[in-house]
C-alpha cells in the first residue's frame, strides 16, 4: 500500500468518525430521557478520542516520510512481530464512609462511569455502569481484544464519570464555521479534515491528561451546554511486563478531587486480566522442504518438510506425516538465545544454515541446506526473525531529528474551536 493510499484511509476513517459524532451530537440535542443522554454524551467522547488517536497517525506517517526520503528508518531493520492484547474481568474497588456504606445515611451520591481503553488508534469503550453507595466495586463484563498490537504497546485504561443527576440542560448547537486546517499536514490532508471537522460538534468535557498520542482535545466554554458531561476520574497505562495470565491489581493515578460532583471514593487501583498473545506463537511462520545432517557423518543427511511455529522447528519425514498430525522425525528448540548462522563456504549447491540451540539442557548445533540459494536466505531470515520476536525489543535507534508536530495538531483544534465559539 503506498503513502499516499495509506493517508488517504487515514482520512476516511477521520471522516467517518466525524459523521458518527455528528450523529450522537444530534441524538444528545433531542434527547429527552438521561440514560439516552449519557450514552450519546458517552459517543461523543469516544468518537473525539478516535479522531485524536488518527490525527495522531498522520502525524507518524509524516514522520516516517521524512525518515524515507533521507534514507533512514525509524526502527531496526528487523521488526518484531505483532500479535494480540486482550484485557477482561475489570474491577475497580470503591471505599465509601461507613455512614455512607454501613448506615446508609447522606443524600445518596449517584454516577454514570465507563471506561475508554485506547492501544495505538484503536479505541473502545466499554458498557455504562451505574455507580451508588449500594456497589463496593464498579465491574465491567466486557472483554476488550485489540489486533496488531506490537511488544512496545501501551494499554491506556481512562476511568469516566458523569454525576446521574434527574434533569439536565439541553442546548442548542452553536453556528459552523470553518477552521484553519493545513499547514504542516499537508493541503490536501488538511482540506480533508477540515470538511470533516465543519460537519462535526464539540464532544463531552474528557478532562484530565494527554492520552498516548500526545494530543488532549481542547476546552470549549460551550461543552457546559450540551447536556450531561463525563470527566476523567482515573487513569493507567498497561504495558508488556503487566501481562500475566492471573488477575492482578494495578495502581491508578487520580485525576480529580473528592469536590468534584463526579467524584467517586476510588481506593487508588483496579483488577484485570491482562494477556497477550504474539502470531508468531500460534501461526505457521513458514513451511518447506529442507535437508538436515544426522549425526557426525557428513554424507548422513535426511530431506525432511519443516514447519517453523512457536518455539520449535519441526522436522517431519513427510509432508503427510504433518498433516496426520504424527510425531516429527527431529524438533529443533528455537529460543531466544538461539544462535542462526549461515557458512562461508558453498561446497555444493547452497551454503548450509547452522542453528546452535540447547537440547535437554546441553549446547547442540543443526546443520540445514535447501534447494536453491533464495530458500536459504528465505529461510535464514525468518529464523533470524523468529529469534528476535522472542528477544525484548530494543529502544528506537537515534536519526534524523523531526519536528514534533503535537503541538501544531493542538493549535488546530484550538484555532477550530475558537472559530465555531
Amino acid at each position: 500500500m503506498t503513502e499516499n493510499t495509506q493517508e488517504g484511509e487515514v482520512l476516511k476513517q477521520i471522516e467517518r468518525e466525524v459523521r458518527m459524532r455528528e450523529g450522537a451530537s444530534k441524538l444528545l440535542a433531542a434527547c429527552s430521557r438521561r440514560e439516552q443522554a449519557l450514552e450519546a454524551s458517552k459517543s461523543l467522547l469516544t468518537c473525539s478520542a478516535r479522531i485524536l488517536a488518527l490525527l495522531s497517525q498522520l502525524q507518524r506517517m509524516r514522520k516516517a516520510q521524512i525518515l524515507g526520503r533521507v534514507g533512514q528508518r525509524s526502527s531496526g531493520d528487523i521488526a518484531p512481530c505483532l500479535g494480540k492484547v486482550a484485557l477482561s474481568d475489570l474491577r475497580i474497588p470503591l471505599m465509601w464512609k461507613d455512614s455512607e456504606y454501613f448506615k446508609n445515611k447522606g443524600e445518596l451520591h449517584r454516577c454514570a462511569v465507563f471506561c475508554l481503553l485506547q492501544c495505538g488508534t484503536e479505541i473502545h469503550d466499554t458498557d455504562l455502569v451505574m455507580v451508588d453507595r449500594t456497589l463496593t466495586d464498579v465491574c465491567f463484563e466486557d472483554t476488550v481484544i485489540f489486533n496488531d498490537v506490537g511488544p512496545e504497546f501501551q494499554l491506556r485504561v481512562e476511568l469516566y464519570s458523569s454525576c446521574a443527576v434527574d434533569s439536565s440542560s439541553q442546548g442548542a448547537l452553536g453556528p459552523r464555521r470553518g477552521s484553519l486546517l493545513g499547514g504542516s499536514l499537508g493541503c490536501s490532508s488538511g482540506s480533508k479534515i477540515r470538511a470533516a471537522f465543519e460537519s462535526a460538534t464539540v464532544c463531552g468535557s474528557s478532562g484530565g491528561d494527554e492520552g498516548p498520542g500526545g494530543v488532549s482535545p481542547p476546552s470549549s466554554p460551550r461543552r457546559s451546554s450540551l447536556g450531561p458531561k463525563f470527566n476523567l476520574l482515573a487513569h493507567t497505562t498497561l504495558r508488556i511486563e503487566h501481562v500475566q495470565e492471573a488477575f492482578k491489581t494495578h495502581d491508578l493515578t487520580l485525576a480529580a478531587t473528592e469536590d468534584s460532583p463526579f467524584w467517586l471514593p476510588l481506593y487508588g487501583n483496579m483488577c484485570c486480566r491482562l494477556v497477550a498473545q504474539p502470531l508468531c506463537m500460534v501461526l505457521p511462520v513458514m513451511s518447506g522442504q529442507l535437508k538436515v545432517k544426522l549425526g557426525e557423518d557428513l554424507d548422513r543427511w535426511q530431506n525432511v518438510h519443516c514447519v517453523l511455529r512457536g518455539q520449535s522447528l519441526l522436522c517431519y519425514q513427510s509432508e503427510e506425516d504433518l498433516e496426520s498430525e504424527d510425531e516429527p522425525l527431529l524438533v529443533i528448540h528455537i529460543r531466544k538465545d538461539t544462535l542462526v548462522c549461515v557458512s562461508e563456504r558453498d561446497p555444493v549447491q547452497c551454503r548450509s544454515i547452522y542453528i546452535s540451540t540447547q537440547r535437554q539442557g546441553e549446547d547442540v548445533t543443526y546443520t540445514l541446506t535447501t534447494h536453491t540459494p533464495e530458500d536459504t536466505s528465505r529461510w535464514t531470515e525468518a529464523l533470524w526473525q523468529h529469534v528476535y520476536n522472542m528477544i525484548t525489543p530494543s529502544s528506537p535507534g537515534e536519526g534524523l531529528a523531526v519536528p514534533d508536530l503535537s503541538s501544531e495538531i493542538r493549535t488546530l483544534l484550538s484555532s477550530y474551536y475558537k472559530e465555531r465559539y
